[in-house]
């Protein structure tokens, strides 16, 4: 009788962010997963044991905001890498020119308590009254910096809300985005209630909201940053807020995450959320299923669902 043949080994994978069980079970499911944070080794011990493995992992899985940068140097740690799959939709944290030398593919994601809150829970409707009124969204001026993927979501939300859209990027989107185009961050500021950072983290937007940028924007005037920490400076947001330059902030990234300047923490015109803006239980299970998607297209030597282009 001829013997059985032997099951099909299962294709290393670098795993470089925390996973829940549901994710890591199905990971587990499909790939022999080599897990940075449950090795407890140091990045490059843990990339040169992977380097060193019989089959080397040609996948990794990485998170975003830059916790693992997946740069020359990892690439470079790990040669068997052919993909790159990023939980997130920005890629500041991934070197795309080293990828494109290295024939590297990538593919990204593609698609709290309110301070009204904290006043009853403090105790403070009894004690002085009524909680202060604030302003509605409709009929807002709303600027987007950015109208990439996500920007493009958030204009469609606020076009629901009647609010009056514009926004900046690097050049003019054409008949595509049928809303206002201001050529620099400044001139949008200056004709906002609201502004929206929803831009890539490179060297051109790096601190693009800075206090030229919020002084423009006014003591009326709020920020709302769900791009990358990067993009604003911080330490001028911090004294605007402060000096009553602007009115608030929604903070969704940080320049130093996890760790959150204590001035951003101690103010109730400030509302803070841990770089999860997007998050539901529904977008979780979408994204796990978009990741492992991208990942069983390269194992298959199929396109990628969601390629970021390369240079």
């Amino acid at each position: 009788m001829a013997a059985a043949a032997a099951p099909a080994a299962r294709p290393g994978l670098l795993l470089l962010r925390r996973t829940d069980a549901t994710f890591s079970a199905a990971l587990r499911a499909r790939y022999r997963v080599l897990d940075f944070y449950g090795s407890g080794a140091p990045l490059g011990a843990f990339l040169a044991a992977a380097a060193a493995e019989p089959d080397p992992p040609r996948a990794a899985l990485v998170v975003a905001g830059g916790a693992v940068l997946v740069d020359a140097a990892f690439m470079d740690a790990v040669p068997s890498l052919r993909c790159v799959v990023t939980t997130g939709a920005g890629v500041d944290h991934i070197d795309l020119a080293a990828c494109a030398r290295r024939g590297v593919a990538v593919a990204g994601a593609g698609k709290i308590f309110s301070a009204a809150d904290r006043y009853v829970r403090a105790g403070l409707w009894p004690a002085q009254g009524d909680y202060p009124l604030t302003s509605k969204l409709s009929g807002k001026r709303v600027g987007i910096i950015g109208v990439g993927s996500i920007g493009w979501l958030i204009d469609k939300r606020l076009e629901a809300f009647g609010c009056v859209v514009s926004y900046h990027s690097r050049a003019p989107k054409a008949t595509s985005v049928p809303y206002r185009y201001f050529p620099d961050a400044h001139a949008l500021a200056a004709d906002c209630d609201a502004l929206v950072v929803a831009c890539a983290l490179n060297d051109a937007t790096r601190r693009i909201v800075g206090r030229r940028v919020l002084d423009a924007l006014g003591p009326s005037g709020v920020v709302v940053n769900v791009a990358r920490g990067g993009n604003v400076d911080e330490q001028e947001l911090i004294a605007a807020l402060r000096e009553g330059r602007i009115a608030g902030a929604g903070l969704d990234v940080f320049e130093n995450e996890p760790h959150v300047p204590p001035e951003l923490r101690e103010m109730d015109n400030v509302v803070l959320t841990a770089h999860e803006a997007s998050f539901t239980e529904e977008s979780a299970s979408d994204l796990r299923e978009l990741m492992i998607g991208n990942l069983e297209a390269f194992f298959s030597g199929k396109p990628l669902l969601t390629p970021v282009p390369l240079p």
